[in-house]
């Protein structure tokens, strides 16, 4: 399966750090492009216990390992010390890095150098609509149940790889490396996140139903956006007519763990769930975009004290709500108008499964979601 994201292409200019949730092929992409590509490049694979207990010993060894110019390290967030060693490498020997992990965690550290304009920033997704479409795999019905995983997807594993996910996640993210005190109680903050996932966050109604105080749900939810499983979606604030209610929403970084967490195992096209999913899977995609394409634009959404809502708002320019419904009518404009009425936007857009484009003289217009996608991908919605 050929990504969107070109690694090549990052290392030309600068060194990186590639950060993705586990399980979306950091590892696989760099064997598969990278490393064949080009055989003067070192790869230095701290899950080699060899490897990560001489580097642990003696972070300085890594500059003996360094033979080419450019050098990848995966998983290096478990050694954080060795960016120290990377920094010099990088301004003494002039080489390039790119430095992978699965967590942001031990990185973010007090003590721990994050190399500052040494190394930029760049993040893997789920496979993506547009690489799935690329390679003729996209079925909409089977993403929305199982995600872009991989395994799950490709591999056609499903439901057995996700189960095993999570499982593994709690093990080897959470126990081995103490980041909750009681696997029990983050287990049962997973279930009740997903139940929650893309509405407003709730600590108080979190930690009711996970029965957890409302400060460790923070502190859970912490883990979450720092292991990469989820993220924090942040509201639209500049509405002057209506004030815009400033709780953050959160979204898993993939819906078939949503599904898994919550045992679904199928979907009903009338549903809420569907609904859901579909919002959620757009989301994703609008995200994975602007990581990929370098656009330096903040994904958000809106809602007014009065109620008025639009699922999502790309940065100042775009406004878009999304219906998993076959058909949408003029009943389903009340939130676009409402922050039509804020400022002009580029794009006023209801996304839905309805194939009739239509635009309004307010600006508005439908869109079936695989012409907003193709638009999106093409560069013409921002």
């Amino acid at each position: 399966m050929e990504r969107f994201l070109d690694l090549s292409k990052l290392l030309d200019k600068n060194s990186y750090f590639l950060f993705g949730p586990r399980g979306t092929g950091k590892s696989y992409l760099i064997r598969n492009t990278l490393l064949k590509k080009s055989h003067s490049i070192d790869y230095i694979d701290l899950l080699n216990s060899r490897l990560f207990m001489q580097l642990q010993n003696d972070p300085s060894q890594l500059e003996n390992l360094a033979f080419n110019k450019t050098v990848v390290i995966d998983e290096v967030q478990r050694i954080p010390e060795i960016l120290n060693e990377v920094q010099r490498l990088i301004e003494e020997k002039n080489l390039k890095f790119l430095l992978t992990g699965s967590s942001a965690r031990k990185l973010r550290r007090k003590s721990t150098n994050m190399l500052a304009g040494r190394a930029y920033r760049a993040e893997l997704f789920p496979l993506t609509w547009k690489e799935l479409k690329r390679a003729d795999s996209f079925d909409l019905g089977k993403y929305l149940l199982i995600g872009g995983l991989p395994k799950a997807y490709i591999d056609d594993e499903g439901y057995d790889y996700l189960y095993a996910y999570i499982d593994t996640y709690l093990k080897e993210e959470i126990q081995a490396e103490a980041l909750a005190r009681n696997l029990i109680h983050y287990s049962r903050f997973l279930e009740s996140t997903a139940r929650m996932s893309s509405e407003m966050v709730n600590f108080t109604k979190v930690a009711n139903d996970a029965q957890l105080s409302p400060n460790t749900v923070r502190d859970y939810y912490k883990i979450l956006e720092d292991t990469l499983l989820g993220f924090l979606l942040p509201p639209w604030t500049k509405s002057v007519k209506r004030k815009a209610i400033q709780t953050p929403k959160f979204y898993f970084a993939d819906i078939g763990l949503v599904h898994a967490l919550r045992n679904i195992e199928h979907l009903d096209r009338q549903s809420d769930l569907y609904g859901k999913a579909f919002e959620h899977f757009i989301c994703n995609e609008i995200r994975a975009y602007l990581s990929y394409s370098g656009k330096r634009t903040s994904l958000y959404y809106w809602r007014s004290k009065s109620k008025f809502e639009v699922d999502f708002v790309i940065g100042d320019l775009v406004a878009v709500e999304v219906k998993a419904a076959g058909k949408v009518t003029q009943r389903d404009h009340k939130g676009l108008k409402a922050i039509a009425e804020e400022k002009n936007w580029k794009h006023l857009v209801i996304v839905s499964q309805d194939k009739q484009i239509q635009s309004f003289n307010t600006g508005i217009r439908h869109q079936y979601w695989e012409d907003f996608l193709e638009d999106l991908w093409a560069g013409k919605i921002v």
